[in-house]
């Protein structure tokens, strides 16, 4: 009867290892940001509109789920074991469905998407010419952001300020290390060409493509464990 491969066996309890490694890390300071002092000073100082706990959760979620699967490939490599290395498998490929899943999801409301931000961001750029107290909000948020990224006006340019270019003048203003080429004049003041929701617009389409580039990364990665697996699973139960 053959034996078992040695390579494909070390080579299984190398890739799991680092994979029970990595699931460790994970839950270790996910678990450390729900339950620690400065754990929580740190999640809570996000944005106030989200619920920073629910990211911490998920976290220990994928952690834990990450060592399992990294624990059984190691055992199920080491000791041999079909059962293990089944349960390895079958874990896996429902990890690698549910990211297929999520893909062909994300794809089919990325329109919805693009239309509900391009929406939202035509709305805010109302409020840059008003007076009101919620207008005033997003104004000083508008400014900061204007500075950070060199950007002027949200759809228009510095347009959309309106009698409020004033105030704001300051971060649309052009840097002396700035091209001309990204500059025009503007009420006597050289501002930002560029506006913000472009910049917002190409800050997602490059982020899109990050995420795409690690998930089929991964999705490889996944592929190979699903293959290694099995080939050990089938040359145990031949020996």
């Amino acid at each position: 009867m053959a034996g078992v491969n040695s390579c494909i066996k070390y080579s299984m309890f190398i890739f799991n290892f680092l994979f029970w490694i990595c699931g460790t890390v994970i839950l270790g300071i996910a678990i450390w940001l729900r339950v620690s002092k400065h754990g929580k000073e740190i999640i809570t100082s996000g944005p106030s509109g989200s619920d920073p706990l629910l990211a911490v959760n998920l976290l220990i979620a994928v952690g834990a789920i990450i060592m399992v699967l990294g624990f059984l490939g190691c055992c199920g490599a080491v000791k041999e074991s079909r059962c293990m290395l089944l349960l390895f498998f079958i874990g896996l490929l429902l990890i690698l469905l549910l990211q297929l899943a999520a893909g062909i999801l994300g794809a089919t409301v990325k329109p919805g998407i693009n239309r509900v931000l391009n929406e939202t961001l035509y709305e805010n750029a109302n409020l840059l010419s008003e007076t009101s107290n919620t207008a005033k909000e997003f104004q000083e948020a508008m400014i900061s952001f204007q500075k950070e990224f060199e950007c002027c006006g949200l759809i228009n340019g510095p347009s959309d300020w309106g009698n409020n270019f004033q105030q704001a003048s300051e971060s649309c203003e052009c840097t002396p290390n700035t091209s001309k080429s990204s500059c025009i004049s503007y009420q006597g003041k050289n501002v930002y060409k560029q506006t913000c929701v472009s910049f917002i617009q190409e800050l997602v389409q490059k982020n899109i493509i990050i995420v795409i580039g690690i998930a089929f990364g991964l999705a490889i990665i996944e592929v190979l464990g699903l293959v290694f697996s099995m080939v050990l699973y089938c040359q145990i139960g031949s020996k």
